[in-house]
């Protein structure tokens, strides 16, 4: 049974295992071929898209590699803010990409518009591109 401490991190790896889900679906791939361009088996990543496991340092960085997708918005899922002590510390831009890539109304290519559109209004393109 996981105690009350244990909550806050399993919702992180949830919501960690959501935004790759949804990443790896705005770029057009498949689970496979996710896990073969970051070296990972098809059970692990399906199992990180599920928020079963907790990923290491390495592991991250490879899905941010094949994903194109900035590392420090990886480690904000799993509780550490690189940005920690400066003065941008806005969860909006994880927050409203999130709420983009989870709303079942969308199609991806509208979602894709959408975080174009988002993004070029932030003037930041490469915060958490694709």
């Amino acid at each position: 049974m996981a105690s009350e401490r244990d909550e806050p991190w399993q919702s992180n790896l949830k919501q960690l295992g959501t935004y790759i889900r949804s990443q790896r679906k705005l770029a057009e791939m498949s689970q496979r071929e996710l896990a073969s361009l970051v070296n990972l088996s098809d059970t692990y990543m399906s199992q990180l898209e599920r928020g079963l496991h907790e990923p290491s340092i390495r592991v991250l960085r490879s899905i941010s590699d094949g994903l194109n997708i900035g590392m420090d918005t990886l480690l904000r899922f799993m509780g550490a803010d690189p940005r920690e002590g400066s003065e941008e510390q806005d969860e909006r831009p994880v927050r409203a990409e999130l709420g983009i890539m989870a709303d079942p109304d969308l199609s991806e290519s509208q979602k894709r518009a959408l975080l174009e559109v988002l993004r070029s209004f932030r003037g930041n393109d490469d915060q958490t591109e694709n």
